[in-house]
Protein backbone atom coordinates (compact mmCIF):
# COMPACT_ATOMS: atom_id res chain seq x y z
CA UNK A 1 0.00 0.00 0.00
CA UNK A 2 0.82 3.65 -0.78
CA UNK A 3 0.95 6.14 2.01
CA UNK A 4 0.45 9.93 1.61
CA UNK A 5 1.20 12.58 4.22
CA UNK A 6 -0.87 14.96 3.58
CA UNK A 7 -0.23 18.72 5.03
CA UNK A 8 -2.32 18.16 8.37
CA UNK A 9 -0.16 16.11 10.39
CA UNK A 10 -2.18 12.67 11.64
CA UNK A 11 -4.16 12.90 8.25
CA UNK A 12 -3.09 9.78 5.86
CA UNK A 13 -4.31 9.19 2.88
CA UNK A 14 -4.08 5.31 2.02
CA UNK A 15 -3.76 3.78 -0.81
CA UNK A 16 -4.36 0.05 -0.90
CA UNK A 17 -3.24 -2.16 -3.48
CA UNK A 18 -6.20 -3.48 -5.58
CA UNK A 19 -5.93 -6.66 -7.04
CA UNK A 20 -8.96 -7.00 -9.97
CA UNK A 21 -9.73 -9.08 -12.89
CA UNK A 22 -13.29 -9.56 -14.95
CA UNK A 23 -14.32 -11.33 -12.06
CA UNK A 24 -13.83 -8.69 -9.64
CA UNK A 25 -11.32 -7.08 -7.14
CA UNK A 26 -9.61 -7.96 -3.92
CA UNK A 27 -8.31 -5.23 -1.25
CA UNK A 28 -7.27 -6.03 1.89
CA UNK A 29 -8.65 -3.30 3.98
CA UNK A 30 -6.66 -3.40 7.22
CA UNK A 31 -3.44 -5.62 8.48
CA UNK A 32 -2.49 -5.08 11.83
CA UNK A 33 1.27 -4.77 11.37
CA UNK A 34 1.49 -2.73 7.77
CA UNK A 35 -0.61 -0.54 9.58
CA UNK A 36 1.40 0.13 12.55
CA UNK A 37 4.27 0.61 10.63
CA UNK A 38 2.50 3.29 8.65
CA UNK A 39 2.01 5.21 12.65
CA UNK A 40 -1.67 3.93 12.69
CA UNK A 41 -0.97 2.41 15.94
CA UNK A 42 -4.31 3.01 18.13
CA UNK A 43 -6.53 0.22 18.90
CA UNK A 44 -9.94 0.14 17.04
CA UNK A 45 -12.71 -0.89 19.16
CA UNK A 46 -15.66 0.10 16.98
CA UNK A 47 -16.55 -0.49 12.88
CA UNK A 48 -19.27 1.90 11.57
CA UNK A 49 -21.13 1.22 8.18
CA UNK A 50 -23.62 3.95 6.95
CA UNK A 51 -25.55 4.02 3.75
CA UNK A 52 -26.65 7.97 2.01
CA UNK A 53 -28.04 9.38 -0.89
CA UNK A 54 -26.54 12.01 -3.22
CA UNK A 55 -26.24 15.48 -1.73
CA UNK A 56 -26.03 13.28 2.09
CA UNK A 57 -23.53 15.66 4.22
CA UNK A 58 -22.22 14.57 7.48
CA UNK A 59 -19.88 16.42 9.19
CA UNK A 60 -18.24 18.35 10.61
CA UNK A 61 -18.66 15.55 14.08
CA UNK A 62 -15.83 15.11 16.64
CA UNK A 63 -15.90 13.77 20.08
CA UNK A 64 -15.14 16.37 22.73
CA UNK A 65 -13.59 14.39 25.70
CA UNK A 66 -13.14 10.72 24.02
CA UNK A 67 -11.75 12.00 20.73
CA UNK A 68 -12.24 8.90 18.07
CA UNK A 69 -9.71 8.04 15.60
CA UNK A 70 -11.23 7.10 12.57
CA UNK A 71 -10.06 4.89 9.54
CA UNK A 72 -12.58 5.70 6.67
CA UNK A 73 -13.52 4.24 3.08
CA UNK A 74 -16.23 4.17 0.69
CA UNK A 75 -17.13 0.49 -0.37
CA UNK A 76 -20.02 1.46 -2.54
CA UNK A 77 -20.01 4.69 -4.83
CA UNK A 78 -18.28 8.17 -3.72
CA UNK A 79 -17.83 10.65 -1.39
CA UNK A 80 -16.10 13.89 -0.49
CA UNK A 81 -14.63 13.28 2.59
CA UNK A 82 -12.84 15.61 4.61
CA UNK A 83 -10.75 16.62 7.88
CA UNK A 84 -10.42 19.48 9.85
CA UNK A 85 -7.66 20.04 12.58
CA UNK A 86 -9.34 21.62 15.64
CA UNK A 87 -6.60 21.04 17.45
CA UNK A 88 -5.58 24.43 18.92
CA UNK A 89 -1.69 23.67 19.43
CA UNK A 90 -1.43 22.48 15.84
CA UNK A 91 0.44 24.51 14.10
CA UNK A 92 -2.29 23.55 10.95
CA UNK A 93 -4.85 24.50 13.86
CA UNK A 94 -8.33 25.28 11.22
CA UNK A 95 -6.96 23.62 8.20
CA UNK A 96 -8.99 21.24 6.25
CA UNK A 97 -7.73 18.34 3.77
CA UNK A 98 -10.30 16.46 1.21
CA UNK A 99 -10.29 13.84 -0.94
CA UNK A 100 -12.42 11.98 -3.27
CA UNK A 101 -13.06 8.21 -1.62
CA UNK A 102 -14.73 6.03 -4.19
CA UNK A 103 -15.43 2.18 -4.91
CA UNK A 104 -12.81 2.75 -7.83
CA UNK A 105 -9.98 3.68 -5.80
CA UNK A 106 -10.51 2.11 -2.80
CA UNK A 107 -8.68 4.72 -0.61
CA UNK A 108 -9.06 5.18 2.76
CA UNK A 109 -8.57 7.92 5.05
CA UNK A 110 -6.63 8.27 8.52
CA UNK A 111 -7.91 10.78 10.77
CA UNK A 112 -6.58 10.88 13.85
CA UNK A 113 -8.23 10.79 17.31
CA UNK A 114 -8.51 15.11 17.83
CA UNK A 115 -9.79 16.16 14.22
CA UNK A 116 -13.00 16.81 12.91
CA UNK A 117 -14.54 14.60 10.08
CA UNK A 118 -17.44 14.69 7.48
CA UNK A 119 -18.64 13.51 4.32
CA UNK A 120 -20.76 14.65 1.34
CA UNK A 121 -21.80 12.00 -0.75
CA UNK A 122 -21.12 12.53 -4.65
CA UNK A 123 -22.82 9.50 -6.18
CA UNK A 124 -26.59 8.54 -6.39
CA UNK A 125 -25.52 6.35 -3.08
CA UNK A 126 -22.51 5.67 -0.82
CA UNK A 127 -21.56 2.75 1.48
CA UNK A 128 -19.23 4.70 4.04
CA UNK A 129 -17.57 2.47 6.72
CA UNK A 130 -15.31 3.91 9.65
CA UNK A 131 -13.52 2.10 11.86
CA UNK A 132 -12.89 3.84 15.26
CA UNK A 133 -10.63 3.65 18.23
CA UNK A 134 -12.93 5.29 20.85
CA UNK A 135 -16.34 3.76 21.60
CA UNK A 136 -19.22 6.70 19.77
CA UNK A 137 -20.63 8.76 22.93
CA UNK A 138 -23.49 10.88 22.06
CA UNK A 139 -23.57 12.95 25.22
CA UNK A 140 -19.62 13.91 23.88
CA UNK A 141 -20.10 14.50 20.61
CA UNK A 142 -19.78 18.08 19.11
CA UNK A 143 -20.06 19.76 15.08
CA UNK A 144 -18.63 22.46 13.45
CA UNK A 145 -20.65 23.77 10.83
CA UNK A 146 -19.62 22.60 7.43
CA UNK A 147 -19.93 26.05 5.29
CA UNK A 148 -18.58 28.25 7.74
CA UNK A 149 -16.52 30.57 5.65
CA UNK A 150 -13.81 31.02 8.12
CA UNK A 151 -12.64 27.18 7.43
CA UNK A 152 -13.50 27.90 3.38
CA UNK A 153 -14.02 23.67 2.99
CA UNK A 154 -14.31 23.77 -1.04
CA UNK A 155 -17.00 21.31 -1.40
CA UNK A 156 -18.92 19.67 -4.70
CA UNK A 157 -21.30 22.45 -6.14
CA UNK A 158 -24.33 20.74 -5.04
CA UNK A 159 -26.99 21.79 -2.72
CA UNK A 160 -26.53 19.15 0.15
CA UNK A 161 -28.92 17.29 2.22
CA UNK A 162 -28.30 17.77 6.24
CA UNK A 163 -29.10 16.84 9.48
CA UNK A 164 -30.67 19.62 12.12
CA UNK A 165 -27.54 18.89 14.06
CA UNK A 166 -25.88 19.98 10.91
CA UNK A 167 -27.59 22.81 9.94
CA UNK A 168 -27.54 24.68 13.37
CA UNK A 169 -23.72 23.61 14.30
CA UNK A 170 -21.61 25.85 16.01
CA UNK A 171 -19.33 28.44 13.41
CA UNK A 172 -15.58 27.50 13.87
CA UNK A 173 -15.50 31.29 15.75
CA UNK A 174 -17.93 29.52 18.37
CA UNK A 175 -15.94 26.40 18.64
CA UNK A 176 -12.22 28.37 19.48
CA UNK A 177 -14.35 30.47 22.33
CA UNK A 178 -15.39 27.15 23.73
CA UNK A 179 -11.99 26.71 24.07
CA UNK A 180 -11.30 29.33 26.55
CA UNK A 181 -13.56 28.87 28.72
Amino acid sequence: MEIVKTQIDGVLLIKPKVWGDQRGFFVETWQKDRYEAAGITQPFVQDNHSKSSFGILRGLHFQKKRPQGKLVSVSLGRVFDVALDIRKESPTFGKWYGVELTQENQWQLWVEPGLAHGFVVTSDVAHFHYKCTEFYCPEDEGAIRWDDPEIAINWPNLDPVLSKKDREAPTFKEYKSSLLG
